[in-house]
């Protein structure tokens, strides 16, 4: 065959796919895999800058079998075209249709080895990738609201069987070095580079790339143009004052639903993410790590499936974001700052951590040795506010304030979603901080007692003695009663920051411990708060925590019964028993370090 007859040939594919992508809102015509095999040439679509989907031609090299787990088939393709073979397999291209003589055939997926030398590439086919539809309603093959279903019955030769297997895991780890999803870039936007450095690591074991300032989310501006197969497409984290998107390519589009990637996000299954429409500045080539430069624009809907073979997006659907109103004073002028985060178990606690670290470190009055003080709330619906109330200042290890703050919020949002029996929707967080340009901790370095004997209803002092960060001595007395009711004998106290305490009294988190959502936030409203020194009288009668409730100096009989029910009531057994308690005024120090005293009871 002549070139010019192979040229007319490629023309001819060329635009016989073209035809294929403006039916957007007909039933597209697919190929099943078993007529896809080495030799065959056809086209996919991309945004290389701008917004319009630009061809690139396809070889089919072969099909790689049960590379993509258990019945993941693979279709090997080469890329060919100025600028596919310019730039490569760039991040941001998973989902790129694929199509031969018009039908389409899957999506780009996954680029083979790390610094290949041709843009080779593997394709999800689209017969796996039309499955995802099937976890979002029920089947109805007789409604006209269910496009995608018709399509998987009329124009693949799977059986029943292996059109309803679901989908099956991402690649395994040791492929990373052969077969691996093309990197979907995590835009961080209006992020400092000590911020990005600090959680990107968090975000990218889930496989996702994160790139600093390359792009922005702006969901006011306008884009005219409908998203169709090849365009831009970008799942939200965040967005406001502070943003990070998601950013892979359309595979299919019909009236109410898209697919795209090819591969999963995170593999979440059920989500609920906002879907924007995108447009691309710029696509930069790099032998190790090339990716597209995105501007995210108008929302379109929502990714509400996240799946091992692809997302499917659903247009004109809301998502559901949690409002965060974090206001800084402390500077030359109160700064406040609006963002939405993703409602998600898994990414939402990191997403606050990274937007709330941000925040505080992004002032031009923060510095290393910067202390904060936070007060706010989280509100559940459904249950009690949780109250947020901390101080923090810089600790030996070497962590500022601003994470240490970032990191107990974190730990809230994972501890409220954590939970294995209730569904948890939060519907916003209020964050206050006040900023001091010096470092305020101070360590507990000894304690004592006025006396080494009492009586039970005697009341007596416990001296700390704190040594402030670069400053004097200092000592402060609790005052504390005895309670009538304490036995004879040893009676430890305990002198301690809050932390400290939290975890003696089996507050704090423990492992292989769950409690549902109400008992969750009554425990973390109980927490004790880390500028006091605490005093706390521990009996060594056993006491037991049963979800958020305290059944202290519990008799031998009845505990010996608890035992048996351990495990089955959410249930902490306790050596001691805390009989009493009592606390200095709030300090203008974050307080660490404990001591343990003994006294005797006559």
């Amino acid at each position: 065959m002549t070139k010019a007859a192979l040229s007319l040939a490629a023309l001819c594919c060329l635009l016989s796919a073209t035809a294929s992508i403006a039916q957007s809102s007909k039933a597209t015509p697919t190929i099943p895999l078993d007529q896809i095999h080495a030799g065959m040439k056809g086209v996919a679509y991309t945004v290389f800058q701008g917004t319009k989907p630009e061809p690139m031609g396809v070889e089919v090299l072969g099909v790689l079998r049960n590379v993509n787990g258990p019945k993941g088939d693979v279709i090997l393709v080469r890329l060919s075209g100025t600028k596919p073979e310019y730039t490569g397999v760039v991040a941001g291209m998973s989902g790129s249709p694929v199509y031969f003589d018009g039908k389409l055939a899957g999506a780009l997926a996954f680029r083979i080895g790390e610094f290949s030398k041709e843009p080779i590439a593997g394709v999800t086919p689209i017969g796996e990738m039309l499955e995802i539809n099937a976890f979002d309603r029920k089947p109805a093959m007789d409604s006209p609201s269910a496009p995608l279903h018709a399509i998987v019955g009329a124009s693949q030769t799977a059986s029943p069987a292996e059109a309803s297997t679901p989908p099956s895991a991402a690649p395994a780890a040791g492929f990373s070095n052969y077969l691996k999803p093309i990197d979907t870039p995590l835009v961080f936007s209006g992020f400092s580079e000590d911020a990005v450095r600090r959680f990107a690591p968090q975000f990218a074991a889930s496989g996702i790339v994160p790139v600093m300032g390359a792009g922005s989310v702006t969901t006011g501006a306008k884009q005219p143009e409908p998203l169709e197969p090849g365009s831009a497409v970008s799942a939200i984290l965040v967005r406001g004052d502070m943003d990070i998107a998601a950013t892979c390519t359309v595979t299919y589009v019909d009236a109410e639903h898209l697919l795209a990637c090819g591969h999963p996000l995170l593999q979440f299954g059920s989500v609920d993410l906002p879907m924007n429409k995108a447009e691309v500045l710029a696509t930069l080539p790099s032998p190790l790590n090339a990716f597209k430069i995105v501007n995210t624009t108008e929302v379109a809907g929502s990714f509400v499936q996240d799946r091992s073979k692809g997302i499917l997006g659903t247009f004109g659907k809301d998502a559901d974001m949690i409002p965060v109103t974090l206001t800084i004073h402390g500077g030359s002028r109160p700064r406040e700052f609006h963002f939405e985060v993703l409602n998600n178990a898994k990414l939402s606690p990191v997403a606050i951590m990274a937007s709330v670290f941000n925040a505080l470190h992004g002032t031009n009055e923060y510095g290393e040795e910067t202390t904060f003080r936070m007060k706010g709330s989280m509100d559940v619906e459904g249950y009690p506010q949780v109250a947020l109330a901390d101080m923090f200042a810089p600790n030996d290890a070497g962590q500022p304030a601003a994470a240490l703050a970032a990191a107990s919020l974190g730990d809230r949002f994972g501890r409220i979603y954590g939970n294995l029996y209730d569904i948890p929707q939060v519907k916003s967080l209020t964050l206050d901080f006040e900023l001091e340009r010096e470092r305020k901790s101070a360590r507990l370095e000894s304690a004592r007692t006025d006396v080494t004997e009492a009586r039970p209803g005697d009341e007596i002092v416990v001296e700390a003695v704190l040594r402030p960060y670069r400053g004097e001595r200092m000592v402060r007395q609790i005052p504390i009663r005895i309670p009538p009711s304490t036995s004879k004998g040893t009676l430890h106290i305990l002198v301690s920051d809050g932390d400290t305490l939290d975890k003696v009294r089996g507050a704090a988190p423990q492992p292989g411990r769950s409690l549902g959502l109400a008992s969750t936030i009554a425990m973390l409203n109980r927490e004790h708060v880390n500028n006091r020194v605490y005093a706390s009288l521990l009996q060594s009668d056993p006491e037991a925590v049963v979800a958020d409730k305290v059944m202290p100096t519990l008799p031998l009989s009845v505990m010996n019964v608890m035992e048996g029910m351990k495990g089955t009531q959410e249930m902490v057994v306790q050596g001691e028993s805390s009989v009493g308690e009592a606390s200095t005024p709030p300090l203008d120090f974050v307080v660490s370090g404990g001591r343990l005293l003994t006294i005797t009871i006559k």
